[in-house]
């Protein structure tokens, strides 16, 4: 491996308390993988899942080294900031123009020989991005797919048999495995689940908290939500940290001449999300986008947005993911504009949105949920 993987660096809001942005799943995946990339051109190499770079990178840097260098590596991140992370990690190696991040579509994979894949914890966003490469990858394609162990089931050898006619398991290094999966079949571009709640459809792509359910959370928010939004009539309702966009589709509906803005870090999400207005009729009034928080606004420019805010980063509860949405809500918000917040009771938010936002009262609670309003200073 010519790319010394400790160079390189997570986002800096990672909230990894040792921060390092390879760990032993991506070494094993390389190590697994070298035969099969052996004299392939960087262009036939796809990567899903990258956490940082460290798979993109150490393939780009391997064939500028042998003097293979046709193409680019495509790569593929559901997280935004990990996707800013390998911009960052790719400036600083001097590899900038050898990888380029994709959505997840056809063009990601189309052609692929090999595909270094970090597994997704959810078996429909596997089973999603399996479907993809077995229609469009090249027919002798392999998939190498790994993981922490803990992390991984028999399930993931399943839904990769339904998509590849060979499945082979490696033996297990530090605490990692990798699945090598062959000869692709039965292959389908991945289209969203729907389900209807209530009068509004749900549409959810693999890996999508709750999937085209509706968490309980995001319930007690949907059963609260105000009759009248606070605004001027050409204000748009934010729906942070949207997930499917169940609440802002639902303020679409209920507001028919309500503009919404919803916003996601994650790939998955933001396509959901828009599916979703498709799928009730409101992707007129209804925007989508893929941001940090709500980097994309100007200050004190809205007067409502609604948040369910994402508590784990990975499998660890992480509270800073929190109050940097209620940061940001807060500095969008005009004075006199209104946050409302659902949240695990637990977590105690209170205090927080007191300091960052404003004044915040309860609306509702529950035995495990509270829905607060904060008002901006």
């Amino acid at each position: 491996m010519s790319l010394d993987l400790d160079t390189l660096s997570p986002f800096p809001d990672s909230g990894d308390a040792a921060p390092r942005a390879h760990d032993a799943a991506d070494r094993l995946l390389l190590d697994e993988s070298a035969a099969e990339r052996g004299g392939l051109r960087r262009g036939e190499v796809v990567v899903i899942g990258d956490t940082y770079g460290a798979l993109a990178l150490s393939v780009a840097a391997e064939a500028a080294e042998t003097g293979v260098t046709g193409g680019i590596v495509r790569v593929h991140q559901d997280s935004l900031l990990g996707e800013h992370a390998l911009a960052r990690n790719a400036a600083a190696t001097g590899h900038a123009a050898s990888v380029a991040s994709l959505a997840l579509d056809a063009e990601l994979v189309r052609g692929a020989r090999v595909v270094l894949l970090r597994l997704p914890r959810s078996l429909e966003a596997l089973r999603d991005v399996a479907g993809l490469i077995a229609a469009h990858a090249a027919p002798e394609v392999v998939v190498f797919a790994g993981g922490r162990i803990k992390h991984m089931s028999l399930g993931m050898n399943d839904v990769l048999r339904e998509r590849f006619g060979r499945v082979d398991v490696t033996h297990a290094r530090q605490k990692s495995r990798v699945l090598i999966a062959r000869e692709p079949h039965d292959g389908r571009d991945p289209g969203p689940a729907r389900a209807e709640h209530v009068g509004v459809v749900v549409c959810a792509f693999g890996g999508v908290f709750a999937g085209t359910s509706i968490d309980i959370g995001t319930r007690l928010l949907l059963d609260h939500l105000p009759e009248a939004i606070p605004g001027a009539a050409d204000d748009a309702a934010i729906d942070l940290a949207c997930g499917t966009g169940i609440v802002g589709a639902t303020l679409a509906l209920r507001h028919p001449g309500l503009r919404v803005y919803a916003s996601d870090e994650s790939s998955a999400a933001v396509a959901s999300a828009r599916a979703t207005a498709a799928a009730n009729g409101v992707d007129d009034r209804m925007s989508v986008a893929r941001d940090d928080a709500l980097s994309a606004l100007p200050d004190a420019s809205v007067s409502f947005v609604a948040l369910n805010p994402p508590f784990h980063r990975g499998s660890a509860i992480d509270e800073t993911i929190a109050r940097h949405l209620f940061a940001d809500a807060a500095r969008v918000l005009r004075p006199g504009g209104e946050l409302w917040t659902v949240w695990n009771s637990a977590l105690q938010y209170r205090a927080s949105l007191e300091r960052l936002v404003g004044p915040t009262r309860q609306i509702a609670r529950t035995p495990k949920f509270t829905l607060t309003a904060s008002t901006r200073r």
